[in-house]
């Protein structure tokens, strides 16, 4: 399916037949284009903002072989356009390239940065987790159910559990102060925007390396059993094992990637559960685990929806499109998840007994190869622990507003809602 071949870089803009797919800053539900361009073939040609030509590969095998392909870079020194200048000042997409870390390294690099976060992230390591999990979670449904109560019934799931969640377990782990938190979310959240002017982006990714390092400079003085601890060590010993600023990319990588993917898998999860009553109830009888419900749902309905970026380090041809060298490619997860191809005709239809559950590669929706996802089986444990628990302590609990009048994400890369209200009922 893939070959590559010592091509001299296209000056052309990369492309398949018809008119590249523009994508929208603003987000918005990625299924219906997804569809669309899948019933075209495995690889589109999109435009990315700021009128940059790049691909996406949408198909579920086209995009497992591309993620583990070996003459496929992450390094932003194979990005053609940005090593050539070509990018203007404060690109929304640009940290994705350029932060200094395992999701942009290739190689010795990779390794060297992955094996210092890596021990985190052992099985071991994170079932050790599993009682804090479930006494945050005990702790964060009650203040749900006193938001419900203090807002008339309702209250924003998201808000009050998707995201206090995963981001109180991340910062546990990292070592990250309560204090510090709250202004992570929000700065986190406006670099994986793709819908902000320049200006707001800078000044979001100056502050977040500000803070970033009001973080460091605490567990410098008050050094702890976390994360950024180590990390810190590690800098400091010398031996070119961790620069100052690979430590920041580090965490900034740590921050978006450990909450904002678990805060939307929680959130998408509750709407497809609340959406599917009878399938629900199938879980909570005990027919089906929840561990199932949470790989249908990263499947069905991705927390990530086209990730930037890896490039073709020569011309290289993915299910009958050349990708030319130095191309910015985004993997369609989002659309991958429903291919026809890999689930069958029924592929848009959430189904929590489909074969292939959890334990299986079924979908690529946490990634594939050298860089598939480290923290992969603490949002799984999360959200399992979440979802049981939620619906155990509200098994009434319903969306408080037609699920297309939700707001989507002001991005193309997550793919969620802004807010999550929802009516709970406490079991008598």
């Amino acid at each position: 399916m893939l070959n590559s071949t010592a091509a001299e870089p296209s000056n052309n803009a990369p492309g398949t037949s018809g008119a590249p797919h523009r994508l929208d800053p603003a987000g918005g539900c990625p299924h219906a284009d997804n569809a669309r361009l899948l019933a075209q073939g495995a690889v589109a040609a999109v435009v990315l903002p700021g009128e940059v030509d790049g691909m996406a590969v949408l198909g579920h095998e086209a995009l497992k072989e591309f993620l583990a392909h070996p003459q496929v870079a992450k390094g932003a020194g194979h990005f053609t356009a940005l090593r050539e200048g070509r990018l203007a000042a404060g690109w929304p997409l640009a940290t994705f390239a350029t932060v200094r870390g395992m999701t942009t390294a290739d190689g010795d690099d990779h390794r060297r940065l992955r094996s210092l976060v890596s021990k985190a992230f052992t099985a071991r390591r994170v079932e050790e987790l599993r009682p804090r999990i479930e006494e945050l979670t005990a702790d964060l449904l009650d203040g749900l159910q006193q938001a419900a109560e203090d807002g008339g019934g309702v209250a924003d799931l998201r808000a009050h559990f998707a995201l206090p969640l995963p981001m109180g377990v991340i910062g546990e782990l990292l070592g990250v102060d309560a204090e510090f938190r709250d202004r992570l979310h929000v700065l986190s959240n406006q670099v994986v925007a793709t819908d902000i002017g320049p200006d707001r982006v800078l000044a979001a990714n100056r502050e977040l390396v500000a803070v970033l390092a009001e973080v460091v400079a605490a567990r410098t003085g008050r050094p702890g059993d976390d994360l950024t601890s180590a990390l810190i060590a590690a800098r400091d010993e010398g031996g070119n094992r961790l620069t100052h600023e690979e430590l920041i990319g580090t965490l900034v990588l740590m921050i978006i990637a450990g909450h904002e993917t678990t805060l939307n898998l929680i959130t998408n999860a509750v709407r497809a559960l609340c959406g599917h009553r009878d399938q629900l109830e199938r879980v909570t009888r005990g027919e089906v685990a929840w561990a199932d419900v949470v790989e249908e749902t990263l499947r069905w309905d991705a927390p990530v929806s086209y990730f930037p970026f890896r490039y073709p380090v020569g011309d290289l041809t993915v299910d009958g499109t050349v990708i030319p060298r130095g191309t910015p490619v985004l993997a369609g997860y989002s659309a991958a998840g429903r291919d026809p191809a890999a689930h069958g005709p029924d592929a848009d239809r959430f189904d929590v007994t489909r074969p292939g559950r959890a334990g299986t590669t079924r979908h690529l929706s946490l990634g594939h190869g050298a860089h598939y996802c480290l923290g992969a089986p603490l949002a799984r444990m999360e959200s399992a622990i979440a979802l049981e628990r939620l619906f155990a302590r509200f098994p009434d609990l319903h969306l408080a507003t037609r699920e297309a009048d939700l707001s989507r994400h002001s991005s193309f890369v997550g793919n969620s809602v802004r807010a999550l209200p929802v009516r709970v009922s406490r079991r008598k």
